[in-house]
């Protein structure tokens, strides 16, 4: 089976026009110039770099990868889709040329593959499954060979929304049921890897970031907190009450630890034999903890809270919405809505 590839036509599709008329896809990143000679990957990174100073190095190695895509990994007889959302639809067409450097033929796009456009496939004929792949946010993506199927099926067939053929009700609330799977494994998979990236952010915070940030998510409990200023601090790096003095309870005291390996139980003992009659302890440990440090916790007589990096991540998506702009800037987030 021959390959399929995406190519987005721009923000909002501005470009679909274009690439239906003049029959071809194009993209971005004029400064490169023409590009057709360019042989590795490594070369387009360094190319880059050099026409792009401005990119940090994770967006260059994204980048270089999908450009590299466009000009030698996409092959003649290959095809191509992209998506025009005011339609709905997506357009499938076949690779008729090599790459091609042609500023002004698509706006603001000079790196060009023309084609010839097949068919036509509408967004809500396909399953759950495929148009979660098709809706990468990716200037480009390769098509899995499951979804080019069912996109082939789809434009060979010709139904769309108005002419499926009438089915069975029992049929069609299997159909639903399955869909409804479909994107709940789906939704599991999004709130998976975004609690991973939470985490990653969290892992890269040094030290003292890392007790702003136990600091904020207090803050965002109800209560007021003090941090310690650099120095022996006795196994007290945050302070927390209710009314910040510890005259009220529960007194809170926080002992963060920002380092790769668990904390072990005599370091449970070391901190916990700082504590007194009314104090509530917390232990934040990057790195986690062994077991014996959590049987540690389990016995102590003073009250104690063991964070690990989940839990901290955890936390911190529980809390956000009550931060304060200080602690929100350590860990920047965006809501994502999720329909029911």
């Amino acid at each position: 089976m021959k390959s399929m590839w995406l190519v987005r036509a721009g923000e909002r599709a501005y470009l679909i026009n274009e690439f239906k008329e003049k029959q071809a896809v194009a993209i971005g990143w004029a400064q490169l110039g023409d590009i057709g000679a360019v042989s590795t990957l490594q070369e387009m990174k360094r190319l880059l770099k050099v026409r792009y100073p401005g990119y940090k190095e994770g967006k260059i190695n994204i980048t270089a990868g999908q450009i590299f895509r466009f000009v030698s990994e996409f092959k003649i007889d290959d095809q191509v889709i992209t998506y025009n959302p005011e339609e709905r639809l997506y357009y499938i067409g076949r690779i008729k040329s090599n790459y091609e450097f042609k500023p002004n033929y698509i706006t603001d796009k000079p790196h060009i593959r023309r084609l010839d456009w097949e068919g036509t496939v509408s967004r809500d004929v396909l399953t759950a499954s495929a148009r979660n792949t098709l809706g990468s946010i990716m200037t480009i993506i390769s098509i899995p060979n499951e979804v080019q199927k069912e996109l082939l099926k789809q434009m060979v067939t010709g139904q769309t929304e108005g002419n499926q053929p009438s089915q069975p009700i029992e049929s069609v609330q299997a159909e639903t049921e399955e869909e409804a799977e479909e994107l709940e494994l789906i939704k599991e998979d999004v709130i998976e890897k975004s609690n991973e990236f939470i985490k990653d952010k969290i892992a890269k915070l040094d030290w003292d970031q890392m007790q702003e940030l136990v600091a904020g998510i207090l803050r965002g409990m109800g209560y007021k907190t003090r941090i310690s200023p650099k120095g022996p601090d006795r196994g007290r790096d945050i302070f927390a009450s209710p009314d910040g003095l510890g005259l009220e309870e529960p007194r809170i005291i926080v002992e963060v630890k920002h380092r790769l390996g668990s904390m072990g139980s005599n370091e449970i003992r070391s901190f916990t034999g700082g504590l007194r009659v009314g104090d509530r302890g917390i232990y934040v440990s990057k790195g986690g903890f062994t077991k014996e440090a959590k049987y540690e916790a389990e016995r102590s007589n003073i009250p104690l809270s063991l964070i690990d990096l989940d839990l901290l991540a955890e936390l911190v998506t529980q809390y956000y919405d009550q931060f304060d702009s200080e602690t929100r800037t350590l860990i920047p987030l965006r809501k994502i809505y999720w329909p029911l």
